[in-house]
């Protein structure tokens, strides 16, 4: 069955009225976020990068934090990468960073610093895909074209019993020619909003709230009684479980910190770390690290692991203590506190130094909490050295 097959089609009648029931839910029960307030292109389209695979929950207090850092493309492309990885950190997925980043350039370079409204100039932006340009272009200019993200797709493939699902190639098809023929001329944007509260918050992948959908009469899932069915589950990447050993170098309360290379968390600052084969020594192989980078330490267990997830990634991160031999750090390391600015950490990065903070405070405490010297066994110390 192809999307444009005749159980697919609605009438006029039964498109306005579907437009009618959803909009009309949205504007009683939309949640009060900040990014729709506005009509500024670029805030929405920040709103937009950030949101991609992270929750509204995580995003909210980075949103309104970054917008008044970098209030325009300009002010971004202003910025050397690492304020910008440094303003990303703890959301994650750092590459939407570098992509806005690189884009912000272009659109000052190429366009006046105004976001452009061509759908193909907008486009062909860096890390701007079909998803991006249309929820950007359709909430800021108003340019009628669609969005499909997993919210609205679960919510069209239950309207329409749709099977397949976004993730593959046919099912996407069908449902990115279902939300374009459903994109009214008229808010275009307010309409895709609505769409994707609908399945963020009724339409729900598991438990749906089907009582308190607004267009349960025209679901075709819903009439089946199979709302849970449709779209069909696909199989998840397996997680892969990592085993890494991390050092703890401190100094004055900061953390000994190298930049990162590679595909994953690129340019930002973690304590120096190895990932450990299967049956590894995490002495050895970590001290073996500390030495190609030039660092000079004995290493100490903590007993402390500390785990996180990176996309598929499930990682245990072992955490040794270092005390650093004579000599000065070298091979780009350097030392980052908590008031350090100007630095991109990685979460595993910012959890070790919390760590090294905790064990400062404590050490502080125990400190005070000792006992207070007589003064007359202090005179007596006293004349007794002299």
């Amino acid at each position: 069955m192809d999307a444009e097959s005749p159980r697919l089609q609605l009438t006029a009648d039964q498109r306005a009225a579907l437009h009618r029931a959803i909009l009309a839910w949205y504007r009683r029960s939309a949640r009060d976020l900040p990014w729709r307030h506005t009509r500024d292109p670029w805030a929405i389209w920040v709103s937009e990068v950030m949101l991609q695979q992270t929750q509204v929950k995580a995003v909210l207090p980075f949103y309104p934090r970054f917008l008044r850092r970098f209030p325009t493309p300009a002010a971004l492309a202003r910025a050397r990468e690492d304020d910008v990885l440094a303003a990303w950190a703890g959301l994650g997925y750092y590459r939407r960073a570098r992509h806005l980043h690189e884009a912000a350039c272009v659109v000052v370079r190429e366009h006046g610093g105004i976001v452009p409204r061509d759908p193909g100039v907008f486009g062909m932006l860096p890390g701007v895909g079909r998803y991006t340009k249309g929820a950007v272009l359709s909430m800021g200019f108003g340019t009628p074209l669609a969005v499909l993200d997993g919210n609205v797709a679960r919510v069209l493939a239950r309207l329409f019993a749709l099977r397949g699902g976004a993730r593959e190639p046919r099912g996407a098809r069908r449902l990115w020619a279902l939300a374009e023929a459903l994109v009214p001329a008229r808010e275009p944007g307010v309409w895709n909003q609505a769409l994707m509260e609908l399945g963020a918050v009724v339409c729900t992948p598991r438990s749906p709230r089907c009582g308190e959908c607004p267009a349960r009469r025209r679901c075709r899932a819903f009439k089946m009684g199979a709302v849970e069915r449709f779209p069909a589950r696909t199989e998840r990447r397996a997680r892969e479980r990592v085993r890494r050993a991390v050092a703890l170098i401190a100094r004055g309360g900061r953390v000994l910190m190298t930049r990162r290379r590679g595909a994953l968390l690129n340019g930002l600052w973690e304590p120096p770390g190895v990932e450990l084969s299967s049956g590894a020594n995490a002495r050895e192989a970590l001290a073996a690290e500390l030495r190609r980078l030039g660092v000079r330490s004995k290493l100490e267990p903590t007993g402390r692991t500390i785990r996180h997830t990176i996309t598929h990634r499930s990682i245990e991160a072992e955490v040794w203590r270092g005390t650093l031999a004579a000599g000065a750090v070298r091979g780009g390391a350097r030392f980052i506190g908590r008031m350090t600015t100007g630095v991109g950490l990685s979460a595993l990065a910012s959890r070790v130094v919390s760590l090294e903070a905790e064990n400062v405070t404590r050490r502080s405490r125990a400190w005070a909490a000792q006992p207070a010297r007589p003064s007359s066994a202090r005179r007596t110390s006293s004349r007794t050295s002299s």
